[in-house]
């Protein structure tokens, strides 16, 4: 990592500065909660992950939202975190953390910088999926997120399936082991 994480205090201060509602504050610290229990998790088994970068990559995931509600929230967000000067790292988690990623061509579609905004490492997998599962500023079910996905979108949309995918990548990750 080129730049160091910032701080949770300045990660905060940093979405409430941007402009982001007390609801999306607590929706990124109940985002922030759970992806840090599961980067712990995948960190106890044995897996190189970065669990201070899923708790500051969690809590900045939707400052974009200070500006959009759209999925567009995510290019908002993206270029809200360069001009504070956050690590590349965070600012590929705002850009791959919607849906469960999106496309270069559904990118393209959406009149995005073309390239893709798919999840890719373990990071940004978590918090994508812990993403998911909060409702709001609750957990919900993968069952509920699923149904989110196909009534916004319709059952047959490639999110659906990526988001089905990403669940049983994460459920193998995460499951117990003893």
């Amino acid at each position: 990592m080129d730049k160091q994480l910032p701080s949770e205090h300045e990660a905060l201060t940093m979405l409430r500065e941007s402009g982001c509602s007390p609801e999306v504050m607590r929706h990124c610290r109940a985002v922030a909660k759970l992806a840090t229990e599961m980067a712990e998790k995948c960190r106890i088994k044995g897996m190189n992950v970065d669990v201070d970068l899923v708790k500051i990559g969690a809590l900045l995931h939707d400052i974009g939202r200070s500006k959009t509600h759209t999925v567009d929230h995510v290019i908002s967000g993206a270029a809200i975190a360069k001009s504070l000067g956050v690590p590349p790292e965070i600012v590929s988690i705002i850009e791959r953390h919607v849906g469960a990623g999106i496309s270069a061509e559904e990118a393209r579609d959406l009149g995005w910088p073309r390239k893709s905004y798919l999840p890719q490492t373990l990071e940004e997998k978590i918090i994508s999926y812990a993403d998911k599962l909060i409702e709001g500023s609750k957990k919900g079910s993968i069952d509920r997120a699923i149904q989110i996905f196909e009534r916004k979108l319709d059952p047959e949309h490639p999110a659906v399936e990526r988001l089905k995918r990403l669940h049983e990548e994460m459920s193998v990750l995460l499951a117990d082991t003893g």
